[in-house]
């Protein structure tokens, strides 16, 4: 990245360069890693999770009010300031943690030359286009680490992270359980089913789970559909809802439903709720619902 502001004493190394090269959406700003010695500040939840990861607690974070909801774990450390929701980011109070750095993806673009105007500006992109989003996620973790100087606890990390899922992989072909279905209700007739590029089906895919859904979805990882299209999916499928429920009671009220009802899977009793997981989220988040979706499975072993 390069940046309008007088930032030409930022450099970037080569390796970083090729990096960026795939995950920065528009360069604005190259920065080597004894530049960043000042407070960060992120405004998306995987990329302030990536930091916890490495080592580093934001100065300030968007919808931190949310945190917990969303995101779950790992849990933000407190004296964290919340610069509000990312649609009405607080620009004052931005301002006033002085960053060293501003962290966003290319969801915040309209807003980047207002934070330009505050501080250097990484922008990395994990969901778009032509992408996975965990080998993504993946490559921005180095990319940030060697901004901040932190690539020795990226490689641990990420090396951490690998062991796990290698592990989950084992788990997985003791189990031999069968296709799943993974949702967010929207309403009581219609639901966004995962699939595609996202994290959640690149996690099924790199420890061996079988999608029920086979469509393609948008490059964040989902389709939405009514709730009928479930019953053209194979009926020994495990249906799993994730929380929080919208609206909350939504399975209450689907018990009315003759669809619903009628459904081989709900019949059998194959429907469960666990606790949320970012869909949208990076590798801390990947792991959370690898870890969270196997210990659910084996209770049925």
């Amino acid at each position: 990245m390069s940046s309008e502001r007088g930032l030409e004493n930022l450099t970037l190394s080569r390796r970083t360069l090729l990096a960026a090269a795939a995950l920065l959406a528009v360069p604005r700003v190259g920065m080597a890693a004894e530049t960043i010695s000042g407070p960060i500040v992120s405004l998306d939840y995987g990329l302030a999770s990536t930091l916890l990861a490495l080592g580093v607690t934001p100065a300030a974070i968007a919808s931190l009010a949310d945190w917990n909801t969303w995101v779950v774990e790992p849990k933000m450390p407190a004296g964290v300031i919340d610069l509000g929701t990312t649609s009405e980011i607080n620009l004052e109070v931005l301002a006033s943690v002085k960053p060293a750095l501003i962290l966003t993806t290319p969801y915040l673009a309209p807003l980047k030359p207002q934070l330009e105007a505050i501080s250097p500006v990484m922008e990395l992109t994990i969901y778009a286009e032509g992408g996975e989003a965990l080998q993504r996620s993946i490559a921005a973790t180095r990319l940030l680490a060697d901004a901040i100087g932190r690539r020795p606890q990226a490689e641990d990390f990420l090396a951490r992270s690998e062991r796990f899922f290698d592990d989950c992989a084992s788990r997985i072909k003791k189990l031999d359980p069968p296709p799943l279905a993974l949702i967010n209700f929207v309403d009581t007739r219609h639901a966004r089913i995962y699939c595609g590029a996202g994290l959640y089906q690149n996690v099924m895919t790199r420890i061996g789970l079988k999608n029920a859904w086979t469509g393609t979805g948008d490059y964040w990882g989902f389709e939405t559909i009514g709730l009928e299209q479930l019953a053209t999916l194979d009926q020994n499928l495990r249906l799993i809802a994730f929380e929080p429920l919208l609206p909350p009671n939504v399975l209450d009220t689907l018990q009315d439903s003759p669809l619903w009802t009628s459904l081989p899977f709900v019949r059998a009793g194959r429907v469960s709720v666990l606790p949320g997981t970012l869909m949208f989220g990076m590798v801390q988040e990947a792991e959370r619902f690898a870890r969270t979706l196997l210990d659910h499975l084996e209770k049925f072993a």
